[in-house]
């Protein structure tokens, strides 16, 4: 069984704390063989840029002052990939789940999520896909035009995850240029609304994220 929660706009900082906290107890109720509960979480965050414990610093283009003054923070974090940007208008999945529950390895549950992404932007009329040797879901792969609509990256123990995937829908797409964004200084970033030319309603993405994100775990809304 797997719930959904949604916790609306949420400091990174409070976000990884109740993550972790989440993640902890779940590997700690599986090791013991005690109940436990599959998580779906969904949140936005203020401006803020993590960095992936396998990250370079030089990927990230400010001081602290020009961090401060963008009303921006930078965290060091325990997840794979590299530089990225998270803030309004985003939608950041987090899920905390047994991969044992799908049958899911760790190649395959990224796969899945990556699979997730690339049916919703197709319900827009976007065709996305995969980029050889990067995680995250691409427009224009294999083009000049490369750009990330949707950056992963994942932290795993004992077939438990956390941290998860950062999906632009109506994302601010200048503070990208402060950084090389996952590492690539040579790809562009993008987002739903950039290519649609619309604001879409954030919920509506949700909702349909949510959906598929089930339907490819064999679980039901």
């Amino acid at each position: 069984m797997m719930i959904t929660e949604n916790w609306g706009i949420i400091s990174y900082e409070a976000a990884w704390q109740r993550q972790t906290a989440l993640f902890d107890q779940l590997i700690e109720a599986k090791l013991h063989e005690k109940p436990y509960t599959n998580r779906l979480i969904f949140c936005q965050h203020p401006h803020v840029y993590t960095l992936g414990k396998h990250g370079k610093t030089a990927n990230m283009l400010l001081d602290e002052n020009q961090l401060h003054a963008l009303h921006a923070e930078l965290f060091h974090v325990d997840r794979g990939g590299d530089i990225t940007y998270h803030g309004p208008g985003q939608w950041v999945c987090y899920p905390i789940l047994n991969l044992e529950d799908y049958n899911l390895g760790l190649k395959e549950y990224l796969h899945m999520l990556e699979e997730a992404i690339i049916r919703l932007c197709g319900q827009y009329g976007i065709e996305a896909g995969r980029v050889e040797g990067a995680t995250g879901v691409w427009l224009g792969a294999g083009t000049p035009d490369e750009r990330k609509i949707c950056a992963m990256g994942v932290r795993s123990s004992h077939f438990v995850t956390m941290h998860g995937l950062a999906f632009n829908v109506n994302t601010d797409l200048r503070y990208f240029g402060y950084i090389h964004p996952c590492g690539f200084i040579n790809k562009g970033v993008t987002s739903l609304a950039a290519e649609l030319h619309r604001e879409l309603p954030m919920e509506e993405v949700r909702d349909k994220l949510e959906k598929l994100i089930r339907n490819l775990l064999g679980e039901t809304v």
